[in-house]
């Protein structure tokens, strides 16, 4: 478990690769996760980035001013449909299309998107609505 802060920025910067793979699977309390965004905000991409980030840290990151993070986030599979919905209307391409790709989004999120201006992406949704390839 990451108990700090500082841990984190330390095993994500890390030349050790198994320290580096700490900093993207291991647990952390709230209180550190919250620490991280405060204190070191350019470490938001890989606190979006680590498998068991709780799901009150990724909704605080689906609002993060940087498109990259926002991205990140949208790719979680266990992000809850209300986050869906809100990143499926991101004024960022890349972010509706991590959505759009996201194995566990939901037919509601996948309906935003099926009226995206972008012809490739639409078409990629209304094809797995069509074949029930949704939550």
């Amino acid at each position: 478990m990451i108990t700090s802060a500082e841990e984190f920025v330390r095993l994500r910067t890390s030349k050790n690769p198994e320290e580096y793979f700490r900093a993207a699977w291991d647990d952390a309390p709230l209180d550190v996760w919250h620490e991280v965004i405060q204190n070191y905000p350019d470490m938001s991409f890989w606190v979006a980035q680590n498998k068991s980030v709780p799901v009150e840290i990724l909704c605080i990151l689906a609002s993060h001013p940087e498109e990259e993070v926002r991205s990140m986030v949208a790719s979680k599979n266990k992000l809850p449909e209300e986050l869906q919905l809100k990143l499926a209307s991101d004024p960022e391409f890349f972010v509706r299309q991590r959505i759009a790709y996201n194995k566990k989004a939901t037919f509601k999120a996948l309906q935003i998107i099926s009226q995206d201006k972008d012809d490739e992406l639409r078409a990629h949704v209304l094809k797995r609505i069509s074949e029930g390839r949704y939550f």
